[in-house]
């Protein structure tokens, strides 16, 4: 493997991994390799490449008898690196999230199977989860020296293969990267976590976790090492998850922020979005940024510092988490929001366009819908095509779907 340095991170640049899949195509396959006439066919021959991409834990997959394969001499270049090229973003993107855990395991690739056979385009993967982890080793240094990179990672043969496998099916990926919910880091660096008023010990949520201080610079210093390094290795574009303060009604009378110096939370939060993207405009990556559903209606920061119209133009995207799961009981008139897909997601997207109106540079907004049941009534097709629709009659036709174990509702998706 070659290596070279990359926005000042070392990463790992592709020099034989055409050759290694190529020869493994050879052996299954004879002389040559299945060039894809449609991208269903390319589907069948990347996941038998990706099966390469991990040896431990090698993939199955077989092509349908519909695949029709027309078949060529691949002469991959045997002494040369490859630069990475990137997936340019959908026009209009229909995305999945995928955990941590089914980006390593086998999931992913009946993942990248559905993209293959339905309207998806995208995949939002894991780099840093909720609780710290790194999905691969990493070449950031803090990262490394806290252990974000030891619990089962990634290995760079499968990522290679993972990323290469979507670039050849023109699936967009896109690395999410938790940033203030990082009990790992929280509790290897104390002097960044949130302290308590009274004793000046780490400030604990009701899990009995720490939480990162959104207004310690270095806290967005390592989102942005490692959004250098996901764009490095081939993602095109990165998603930053937990952009605020914890939704911890204790937090105004336990905690204390040295550094807010008078600042509202909400003027911190969009301080912080303005360096991160002004870090990141070098790479040209997109950078995008998750919110509360609700924040688009409720007109203040709900007390986690996330107000429409402060970070509304601080990013390329925003995607308000619209689920209509965590709209309480009454929220537009709705006795449950949850049992009326269409109208509460109808009701948040009409704010939406209202709060965005008139503001210089505001993002483009791509919903999150839900796909998982949390309360009655059970969600399936029915309400995932009705979140959907609401969407559409508002005029946003792109959107990604969230399920916690990444395990969607197939029947949802239009079939490609």
């Amino acid at each position: 493997m070659k290596w070279r340095e990359f926005y000042g991170v070392i990463t790992e640049r592709r020099c034989c991994a055409v050759d290694s899949l190529t020869a493994q195509v050879k052996r299954k396959f004879g002389t040559v390799i299945m060039r894809r006439t449609t991208r269903a066919c390319a589907l069948a021959a990347v996941l038998v490449l990706a099966a390469c991409g991990d040896s431990a834990r090698p993939a199955v997959a077989t092509a349908s008898p519909s695949h029709r394969f027309a078949p060529v001499i691949v002469e991959a270049p045997v002494d040369s690196a490859l630069p990475v090229t990137y997936v340019a973003r959908p026009d209009t993107l229909r995305g999945l999230y995928v955990n941590r855990w089914a980006a390593i395991g086998n999931k992913i690739w009946k993942l990248i199977d559905v993209a293959g056979r339905t309207e998806i385009n995208a995949l939002v993967i894991d780099v840093k989860d909720d609780r710290g982890l790194v999905l691969y080793r990493s070449r950031v240094p803090l990262a490394a020296a806290i252990g974000a990179d030891t619990n089962r990672p990634m290995s760079t043969r499968r990522l290679t293969a993972l990323l290469d496998s979507m670039r050849a099916l023109h699936i967009y990926p896109i690395a999410r990267i938790v940033v203030a919910k990082d009990p790992l880091l929280a509790g290897k660096k104390l002097e960044w976590a949130i302290k308590r008023r009274q004793d000046g010990k780490p400030w604990l949520d009701r899990s009995g976790h720490p939480w990162l201080d959104p207004t310690q610079p270095a806290v967005w210093q390592y989102a942005i090492d490692l959004a250098r390094e996901a764009h490095a290795v081939g993602f095109s574009a990165v998603q930053f998850d937990y952009v605020r303060f914890p939704d911890d009604s204790r937090l105004i009378r336990e905690a204390t922020f040295p550094l807010e110096h008078g600042r509202t939370r909400a003027q911190v939060i969009r301080d912080q979005l303005g360096v991160v993207r002004d870090s990141l405009r070098s790479t040209g990556m997109p950078m995008t940024i998750d919110v509360f559903g609700l924040t688009a209606t409720d007109t203040t920061d709900m007390g986690i510092g996330q107000r429409w119209e402060m970070f509304i133009d601080r990013a390329d995207e925003v995607l308000p988490m619209v689920y209509p799961s965590h709209f309480a009981p009454g929220t537009y008139g709705l006795g449950n929001p949850n049992a009326h897909p269409y109208a509460t997601i109808d009701r948040a997207l009409k704010d939406v366009k209202r709060r965005s109106a008139g503001i210089s540079g505001a993002a483009k907004v791509v919903p999150w819908y839900q796909d998982f049941t949390l309360g009655p009534p059970a969600y399936g097709a029915e309400q995932v095509r009705a979140q959907i629709k609401a969407g559409y009659d508002n005029g946003f036709y792109s959107w990604i779907l969230w399920n916690p174990g990444s395990s969607y509702t197939i029947q949802a998706l239009e079939a490609r």
